[in-house]
């Protein structure tokens, strides 16, 4: 079972660490990758916030908040096979 990032993992983080965001898949059926590519925000005043900037894909930028932590983790998770389609073509 992979488990998703806490509070203080998201603190510790460095430009260039890799997360798997839980629910995105690439085609393939891996997780999609998230890397790193900023110095981790955090507030003195209120501990329980931060904030992690992100690049995927080619163009992608977006920020992990404490809100979407559960949504990430340092580890991959296993590859999602998906399933042949198979197509039943109908004699009229």
């Amino acid at each position: 079972m992979v488990r998703h990032l806490t509070l203080n993992q998201a603190k510790k983080l460095r430009v260039g660490q890799t997360l798997y965001h839980l629910k995105n898949k690439n085609a393939d059926g891996t997780a999609q990758r998230w890397k790193v590519n900023g110095k981790v925000k955090t507030w003195k005043t209120k501990p329980e916030k931060v904030q992690v900037p992100v690049k995927y894909g080619m163009y992608g930028y977006d920020y992990v908040t404490e809100n979407d932590l559960n949504m990430v983790s340092l580890t991959e998770p296993k590859r999602v096979k998906k399933k042949a389609r198979v197509w039943i073509l109908k004699k009229s």
